[in-house]
């Protein structure tokens, strides 16, 4: 599992010119599922990303999570995130899941964020959507759950 999680001051995610997902101060959250994703790396990713200290304390320092500052999270289906152009122009997508693997996945990561965070808010699973966001610091940051061996 892999994501890119950006800080904004808000973001918003569309279909066909409709508002669908948005979020004041948050994270906005790209997710992509490979195929050896299983319920443990959901598990260590969700928890990972509510707990991430990216949000300033009154020192100025990242040391508060999105709980910790009442955020919101918007998070979006990303299958590109596995995009490989080691060889040619066109990436081959052949390391992303397929939407039978990727969806359950997908929804069981927002359903555990949800325990944490109040406001989450979702795109449409394998649609072409619009996400506009304002990234905050910038700060952007790059997940990959096989990274962690503990995940497992």
């Amino acid at each position: 599992m892999r994501a890119v999680i950006q800080r904004v001051k808000r973001a918003t995610v569309s279909v066909d010119n409709r508002i669908i997902g948005a979020i004041g101060q948050g994270l906005a959250v790209f997710l992509g599922v490979t195929h050896d994703d299983d319920h443990g790396a959901v598990c260590w990713m969700a928890d990972k990303i509510v707990s991430l200290r990216v949000f300033s304390d009154d020192q100025g320092k990242m040391n508060k999570s999105v709980c910790d500052v009442a955020g919101g999270l918007l998070v979006v289906s990303q299958f590109t995130l596995y995009g490989d152009v080691a060889k040619g122009r066109r990436p081959s997508f052949t390391q992303a899941a397929s939407r039978e693997t990727a969806e359950p996945l997908y929804d069981e990561f927002v359903r555990l964020c949800r325990q944490s965070v109040s406001l989450v808010e979702t795109g449409w699973f394998g649609t072409d959507m619009d996400v506009t966001l304002t990234n905050w610091g910038p700060v952007t940051i790059w997940l990959d759950s096989l990274k962690n061996s503990t995940n497992r």
